[in-house]
C-alpha cells in the first residue's frame, strides 16, 4: 500500500499492534487471535444484553452520546457496514460513512492523510474495512491514543465481530462451545470469516474443530492449528453440531480453483440430504452473503436448522457491545 506523503510512522504489522490497553481493557478490535477468553466472554455477555425480539423496539442507550465514529470502508459491504453504522446509531453516536473509493484518495492522499484529516475532525472510533489485511493494524499505528480502531474485515486476515457474533449464535442455540464438534466447510483458504470464527471457537475452548474444503480451497498446513482436516463433505461433517458453510469467494481465487458452480454444487453444496449426516439438532451457519445453489441448497438456508438470520441480528449487538466497550473503558481525557 502507497503511504504517500504522511509524516506518520508507518511500520506497522499484525503482529506489532497491541489492542489491550496496559489495564487489560479493550481499546482495539483488529483481530480475535491471542485475546483472553475473558475479554470474549465479556463482550459477548454484553451483547446478549442487548438482543431483542424482533417484535420489541432494539435496545437503545446514550454511552456514545458526544462520540464520533467513522465507517472507513474501501470493499463493498452491506451486512457489516449497515450493522456497525445502527449499533453505534443506538448508542447515541454521531456516525459518518467514507466509501474510501470515492473519497480524496483518488486525489492522490495516502490512507494515512485521510485518517489525519478525520482525526482532527474529533473522530473517536475508525471502524475499517480493506481488501489490504494489514490496513486496519496501520491505522491503529498512528492515531492518537484516545482514538480506537475496529477492524469491520481485513483480506484474508480476520474479521473479529463476525468471529464475535458466529460464537454468540452458537452459545444461543447449543448453550456451550467446549464440546461441540463444529465444521467450518468451503472456501476456508480465502476466508477471514473462517480465521476468526477459528480463533473465537479455540479461544472458548472448542476442541473438535474441522476444515472441509476441496484441496484447491484448503489454507496451508501451518495454519488452522488443531483443526482436523476432510476432503470429503459428508466424512466432514459427520455427527457434526454445527455446520458453518463459506461463501465461495472468487474475487479471491485463480479461475481454476473450482471448475464451475454446478460441478461445485454437486460436491460441496450442502444439500438436505448431505445435512442429514450431522447431528439431528444440528445448525447450519453462513456468513452471507449466499450462493444458493453453489454452496448452500435454498430449502437447507431457509430450513429450521438454518440460523443464518440470527448471526445477522446478532451482528448489531456485537458491534453494539463491542462500540461501548472500547469507549466506557476508555480512560477520562
Amino acid at each position: 500500500m502507497t503511504v504517500g506523503s504522511s509524516n506518520l510512522k508507518t511500520s506497522a504489522t499484525p503482529a506489532t499492534v497491541v489492542q489491550l490497553r496496559s489495564d487489560g481493557s479493550l481499546r482495539h478490535l483488529l483481530n480475535l487471535e491471542g485475546l483472553p477468553r475473558a475479554t470474549l466472554e465479556q463482550l459477548l455477555t454484553r451483547a446478549a444484553y442487548f438482543l431483542r425480539a424482533l417484535a420489541a423496539p432494539p435496545a437503545r442507550n446514550t454511552a456514545l452520546a458526544g462520540i464520533t465514529v467513522v465507517n472507513l470502508f474501501s470493499e463493498p459491504s452491506t451486512r457489516t457496514r449497515f450493522s456497525f453504522e445502527l449499533a453505534a446509531l443506538r448508542l447515541g453516536a454521531d456516525v459518518s460513512i467514507v466509501e474510501v473509493e470515492l473519497s480524496s484518495r483518488l486525489k492522490g492522499e495516502s490512507m494515512l492523510d485521510t485518517i489525519a484529516t478525520l482525526e482532527a475532525m474529533h473522530v473517536d472510533i475508525f471502524v475499517v474495512r480493506d481488501a489490504q489485511e494489514e490496513v486496519p493494524n496501520l491505522v491503529a499505528a498512528n492515531i492518537a491514543p484516545y482514538v480506537s480502531v475496529l477492524s469491520a474485515g481485513a483480506g484474508s486476515y480476520s474479521h473479529p465481530t463476525q468471529g464475535l457474533l458466529d460464537a454468540l449464535t452458537v452459545i444461543q442455540r447449543k448453550g456451550r462451545i467446549e464440546d461441540l464438534s463444529i465444521a467450518i466447510v468451503g472456501d476456508v483458504r480465502h476466508s477471514r470469516v473462517a480465521r476468526s470464527a477459528w480463533h473465537a471457537f479455540s479461544i472458548l475452548g472448542a476442541k473438535d474443530l474441522r476444515l472441509v474444503a476441496p484441496n484447491a480451497l484448503m489454507p496451508n498446513s501451518n495454519e488452522f492449528e488443531g483443526c482436523a482436516r476432510y476432503s470429503n463433505l459428508n466424512q466432514g461433517i459427520k455427527d457434526c453440531d454445527v455446520v458453518m458453510m463459506l461463501r465461495v469467494q472468487k474475487e479471491r481465487m485463480t479461475a481454476a480453483a473450482i471448475s464451475s458452480d454446478e460441478e461445485y454444487f454437486s460436491e460441496w453444496g450442502l444439500s438436505q440430504a448431505r445435512l442429514s449426516h450431522a447431528r439431528a439438532d444440528a445448525i447450519v451457519m453462513h456468513p452471507g452473503p449466499m450462493n444458493r445453489g453453489i454452496e448452500i441448497a435454498s430449502d437447507v438456508a431457509d430450513g429450521v436448522q438454518s440460523v443464518i438470520r440470527d448471526q445477522v441480528r446478532n451482528g448489531v449487538a456485537v458491534r453494539m457491545a463491542v462500540l461501548e466497550t472500547v469507549i466506557l473503558t476508555r480512560p477520562r481525557l
